[in-house]
């Protein structure tokens, strides 16, 4: 009997257990395409943005010139109608065009965000969903696009 006869039933055994082996090695999952992970969206709607109040006064202090509408997966809008853009990698989102360009925040939740520091810790200012959709942000005066 030759050598490679000999072998089949090994062959076959080496086939049949060592497949489920392998299966786990090749169910997984890719790396995330960027360093930050996946890319996403936020929620479509106007966003209104305000400081942390105090325990004795208001419960947030607005800051109206950071306010922004988000008009599509990747744009936003603010109230004087300027268009920018956004990265969000994770749970991290980047104003990288237009009038926020720069700004760096931490998304809490589905609809809230809070603004990073320099450091990339998370300050007392907070971004939250206050009206979903595409409307217009108050006072914008601008048309819907």
């Amino acid at each position: 009997m030759t050598r490679a006869l000999r072998n089949t039933p090994f062959l076959a055994l080496a086939l049949v257990f060592g497949a489920p082996a392998i299966a786990p090695l090749q169910a997984k999952s890719p790396p995330p395409p960027v360093p930050g992970g996946l890319i996403g969206t936020m929620e479509l709607g106007q966003y209104s943005c305000e400081k942390d109040g105090t325990a004795g006064g208001p419960v947030g202090i607005r800051l109206p010139q950071y306010d922004f509408r988000v008009v599509s997966a990747s744009n936003y809008k603010t109230p004087d109608g300027v268009r920018g853009s956004y990265l969000m990698t994770g749970d991290r989102v980047v104003m990288t065009g237009g009038e926020l360009k720069g700004m760096r925040m931490h998304r809490m939740s589905k609809g809230f965000l809070r603004l990073t520091g320099p450091d990339g810790q998370d300050s007392d200012m907070r971004c939250i969903l206050t009206r979903g959709g595409r409307g217009n942000l108050k006072n914008s005066g601008q048309p819907d696009t």
